[in-house]
């Protein structure tokens, strides 16, 4: 039978999943065209290396995921003799949740640049990139018996996740995507 921690992670990770695939979809649908200027100042050189890093980002989630969802037993888990398997719950609420208001807000902002809007971009990329910090010390502070190997390999797809989310979408992108727009 399946603990009602995993069951509880397993409702935010669909659920928040959904709604971030959902909100891209609808993004896009929403405001057409809107799909290119999403790049904002990133060089056209350096696109297909972001989509490698978001890949890459992705191949990361799955591999903390999996781990927190198959290879450790919630009842078991201590970090740093503080917290127990629910911090990942709140981790998870910060990096979903906004994650779903990235692109509404970015589509929209691209038809309509404004400072408030602007500024809800930039504290939704900032909200990820930090709770992606704090996944990677809850993760890497786990005291358990689960298996060294995946524990490390979760641990190092959550520091990429992090690189992703904070330096190249909450600095890079941020510093890049206005240089040259004057906001209202």
């Amino acid at each position: 039978m399946m603990a009602i921690e995993h069951i509880i992670f397993l409702i935010i990770i669909v659920t928040g999943g959904l709604a971030v695939l959902g909100s891209y979809v609808w993004g896009l649908k929403k405001y057409p065209g809107s799909s290119n200027p999403l790049w904002g100042g990133v060089p056209a050189k350096y696109r297909s290396k972001y989509t490698a890093s978001m890949l890459i980002a992705v191949l990361g989630y799955f591999l903390f995921v999996y781990y927190l969802f198959f290879q450790i037993n919630p009842a078991e888990v201590s970090i740093a003799g503080i917290f127990d398997f629910s911090v990942f719950y709140f981790i998870f609420l910060l990096i979903l949740i906004p994650s779903a208001f990235w692109m509404p807000l970015t589509s929209y902002y691209v038809q309509k640049p404004n400072r408030r809007t602007w500024n809800q971009i930039r504290a939704v990329l900032a909200v990820v990139g930090l709770a992606s910090m704090a996944l990677v010390w809850a993760l890497y502070s786990i005291e358990t018996e689960s298996f060294e190997v995946l524990h490390r390999l979760a641990v190092i797809g959550a520091v990429y996740f992090t690189f992703h989310t904070l330096i190249l979408d909450a600095i890079i992108w941020i510093a890049l995507f206005n240089k040259d727009r004057q906001l209202s």
